[in-house]
């Protein structure tokens, strides 16, 4: 009977010349949009500043272009510095399937590549697809419990996605594609005990890497198990435990429809974590409803889903980062001041007084009613008792942009791009970017397409040379 990788990669081959649904197509364009947009906000991130310091003597000299960085460096190299920049802010998509996030993994592994050799816009799409399906496949059979346990599914099952993406854009036969699979198996890593700090976006940057390091390796004849799944020592049961993950769903109705049509993706409005949300958009809603003011708060309460309460109930956070993760700290950057901005979260921010005073009056438990086995764990339910004596309740069943019945307001996609990409590239050439991106689809050199991240080079060195 054939190994489980071996069925995923013969599926995945097939990418290559299905049709893919114009919903998937589109998609993928504004999910790639956004992380490139992200990307670029965290170029100037202490962690990923850290990294690139950390790795100088280690790159090498290349074609790939690398965020905030004067000259072209290895593939290797310029997957991991792009994939942490990508998840630096905690502003990129995410997927209620892979429980994290998609694009991140995947989208620096497929830039790497792509400046080495290039490929036309469709085929970079349907790589970009076969990393998605993979990741969120991956998702559906190893979750929650794969969660819950304390893995961080962006870098286990992202550097799964990484490979089969990378794999699909250097072309491998089937049983390339199953080996890149199974290396894969044994490079995924990430913990969520690290969230709050610096190495939760490192782990991105490390799965993009691996990811393309995999596909890399079993192009040049690199063996390993197919078996690497479903082995007695393999990943499902080292990393979930006998009996919990479903191996079934990996391939069960594959492709009808694809992850990315439905389920879909979240996007964020928020540069925090995305468990934080459903509270913040609760709180947003009573402030501007009721014009509630810091001085008129006695006492706010948070009810969360247990499952998303496990890593942000954190009261009193002693970094930047760890506001990220944080409810009650973007409960009270929301009520204050009406937005969650990212240049809040760092130390001196964190630190503020009057946030530190609201903060006090903020308290985050478990909803009573959640159900442990529910797929629906993104709601929130907050309550504001006022001076005055009124006592304002607000719920909500997800936040905005989770999936397509809860969209994001009209245009809230395309100011964040703006935002993130301005400051690096100005003004026309955010617009110039964001057109280039827009037509991917058709477009016979992704090389011309990303040749506008090229200023951020150009930029980089002009400031590196003024601060000289």
């Amino acid at each position: 009977m054939q190994a489980l990788l071996e069925r995923l990669a013969e599926r995945l081959v097939d990418f290559r010349t299905m049709d893919m649904p114009e919903l998937a197509v589109n998609t993928a364009v504004e999910a790639i949009t956004d992380t490139v947009a992200v990307l670029l906000a965290g170029a100037d991130e202490p962690g990923l500043q850290a990294l690139i310091r950390a790795t100088e003597n280690c790159i090498a000299p290349g074609p790939a272009w690398c965020v905030a960085r004067s000259r072209g460096v290895d593939i290797l190299s310029a997957a991991l510095i792009n994939g942490m920049a990508a998840h630096a802010l905690d502003f990129d998509d995410c997927s209620n399937s892979m429980g994290g996030h998609p694009s991140a993994p995947l989208l620096p592994a497929l830039m790497a590549l792509t400046d080495q050799s290039d490929v036309d816009g469709a085929t970079f799409l349907r790589a970009y697809l076969a990393g998605f399906e993979t990741e969120t496949r991956l998702g559906r059979a190893a979750n929650f419990e794969h969660y819950e346990k304390g893995w961080h599914p962006t870098a286990t099952l992202g550097t799964f996605g990484a490979a089969a993406s990378a794999a699909a854009l250097l072309n491998l036969d089937a049983r390339a594609t199953a080996r890149a699979l199974a290396i894969a198996a044994s490079m995924a890593a990430g913990i969520k005990a690290n969230f709050g700090t610096d190495v939760k976006p490192f782990h991105v940057g490390q799965s993009a890497r691996n990811g393309l390091l995999a596909a890399l390796m079993a192009a040049e004849g690199l063996s390993a198990n197919p078996d690497a799944l479903e082995h007695p020592q393999g990943f499902f049961r080292v990393y979930n435990g006998e009996g919990r993950y479903d191996a079934d769903r990996l391939l069960a109705d594959w492709a009808v429809p694809l992850d990315i049509e439905e389920v879909g993706i979240a996007y964020k409005q928020h540069p925090c974590c995305a468990s934080t949300h459903p509270a913040v958009d609760v709180a947003l809603a009573l402030r501007r409803d009721h014009g509630i003011t810091p001085d008129q708060i006695v006492a706010v309460r948070s009810l969360t889903h247990p499952r998303r309460l496990r890593h942000t109930n954190r009261p009193d956070p002693k970094a930047g980062l760890e506001g990220k993760f944080s409810v009650q700290y973007a409960l009270a950057r929301a009520l204050a001041e009406g937005v969650v901005r990212p240049d809040v979260f760092n130390d001196t921010e964190i630190s503020r007084p009057e946030i530190r005073d609201l903060m006090a009056r903020i308290t985050a438990a478990p909803h009573p009613q959640a159900d442990m086995a529910s797929t629906e764990h993104f709601f929130a339910e907050v309550e504001i008792e006022l001076t005055d004596g009124r006592l304002l309740r607000g719920e909500i069943d997800r936040p905005l942009g989770r999936d397509r019945d809860h969209p994001l307001p009209k245009g809230a996609l395309r100011a964040k791009f703006m935002a993130c990409t301005a400051p690096r590239l100005g003004e026309a050439g955010a617009a110039a970017l964001d057109h280039a991106l827009a037509g991917l689809p058709a477009a016979a050199s992704c090389q011309k397409i990303f040749a506008a991240l090229r200023t951020d080079t150009d930029n980089h060195q002009r400031k590196s040379t003024a601060d000289a």
